[in-house]
């Protein structure tokens, strides 16, 4: 029965150490709420990069770089190195751009300033283009 005994001991005190060694490298875990509005800014700040990469990955976008002396590469890694706030506040930014058809509206207004000048001068007496308007004397 000693012998018995002795074994167990020494087998009870290597178990014991073994589970100790195990069971003391690990940390506990805490878990804590995770609130939506952080999931979700996570999340889109993801998306806002996509767009971006996929903007510079354009080939037009792509040409003016290069044309700028910048390589296209440095350019995916910048974007990488934004932090989520920068990166969703550029991609709001290049969505809130014109898609580059105000030259129409400009073209009008022009044309449309330039007739009213045109008309006063003309009722002033200082020009005569417009023959359907009497200058005053």
């Amino acid at each position: 029965m000693g012998i018995i005994r002795n074994k167990a001991r020494f087998v009870s005190m290597l178990m014991a150490s073994l589970m100790f060694l195990i069971a003391v490298p690990y940390q506990p875990i805490f878990a804590a709420m995770v609130a939506t509005d952080i999931t979700l800014e996570s999340e889109r700040a993801q998306q806002s990069r996509e767009e971006l990469k996929q903007f510079v990955a354009r080939e037009d976008i792509e040409t003016y770089f290069i044309a700028q002396g910048i390589d296209p590469l440095e350019i995916k890694a910048r974007i990488d190195a934004l932090t989520d706030a920068e990166v969703i506040a550029v991609a709001d930014r290049i969505e809130q751009l014109p898609a580059g058809g105000d030259a129409i509206g400009v073209i009008v207004g022009a044309a449309l300033i330039v007739f009213l000048v045109l008309l006063i001068t003309d009722i002033m007496g200082y020009t005569d283009v417009f023959p359907f308007v009497k200058a005053q004397k």
